[in-house]
């Protein structure tokens, strides 16, 4: 039986459209004065969430631990071991995506946030220039630490993923848990930015098919990857041109890009990376173009 969010989107205002959003005059002055007000956006505060979850009720699936695999592709298609985990998440019915299989020129570009390096604003300046929409997966820490910038990402209508609230490994984690972690990210987005996400990244990219099925009963669509490269590490930086060949030389149709912020190397190679993906016929398009072809188990209370 599927227990889904109380009050979830549609009631609450489901998840904010990312065009600019509208200004609401009344708060934007108060936002303005004092960055202990409530959302820098301008946006009004939505309600919080509770989030439920049947405990006793694990449909069978496996609790083993899963360490997403992508593969690296390579002449212009995605590699077998991505196109096997899309089959995967389809087969299962799950609410996921590793990358978009029904386009021929879409790509994603995506980013995980964990914590602020120095990087975000150039990233987001970039973005700007070239008019291209992403979506930031953000920790709770990142959230609370930088609410400029996250409200930066939401004026400019960029998504705001979900990356949890303490990034732990979800493998390891009880349904009860779980259900902490998103709706402790998710109210602090609605409470502190009037902003609400339904997009969800497993921290590290580790999940059981226990996991991913109770984030999926939550009604978040998790994001994975098809195209990423070893972007994490700041100790290990091997310049602009590594960065832009590593992802130019792994484009491929639907391909979900994952870069770090923390990246000076991503931060430098961007702008060549988007010009390079443009000339070649990719067109750079929000999360929300993918269409799961499978149910997503909202369901309204």
């Amino acid at each position: 039986m599927i227990i889904t969010i109380l009050i979830i989107f549609n009631s609450c205002g489901k998840i904010n459209e990312k065009s600019e959003p509208e200004m609401n005059t009344d708060n934007a002055a108060a936002t303005t004065e004092s960055k202990n007000s409530l959302t820098y956006t301008g946006l009004k505060p939505l309600p919080g969430i509770t989030l439920k979850v049947n405990e006793s009720d694990n449909k069978g699936f496996s609790k083993n631990k899963i360490e997403h695999s992508y593969g690296v592709a390579e002449n212009g298609q995605p590699h077998n071991i991505s196109v096997e985990s899309q089959q995967f998440f389809e087969t299962k019915k799950f609410s996921a995506v590793t990358f978009d299989s029904q386009t021929e020129n879409n790509i994603y570009l995506t980013f995980d946030c964990g914590y602020e390096n120095g990087y975000t604003s150039k990233i987001l300046d970039i973005l700007k220039e070239k008019n291209i929409k992403a979506a930031f997966f953000c920790t709770l820490d990142q959230l609370k630490s930088e609410p400029e910038l996250t409200a930066r990402m939401i004026n400019e209508g960029h998504i705001v993923g979900n990356h949890s609230a303490t990034h732990p490994s979800f493998d390891t984690l009880t349904k009860a848990r779980i259900d902490e972690e998103l709706e402790e990210c998710e109210n602090f987005l609605r409470e502190e930015f009037g902003y609400s996400s339904e997009y969800f990244r497993f921290p590290k990219g580790n999940y059981s098919e226990y996991a991913l099925d109770t984030v999926s009963e939550l009604g978040f669509k998790s994001v994975f990857w098809s195209l990423s490269y070893a972007d994490w590490d700041t100790e290990k930086r091997n310049g602009a041109d590594y960065a832009f060949n590593k992802v130019t030389e792994r484009l491929h149709p639907g391909a979900i890009i994952l870069l770090h912020s923390v990246s000076a190397d991503n931060a430098e190679a961007l702008e060549r990376i988007i010009d390079y993906a443009t000339e070649n016929g990719y067109v750079f398009e929000s999360l929300e173009k993918i269409k799961l072809s499978y149910s997503n188990y909202i369901t309204d209370n």
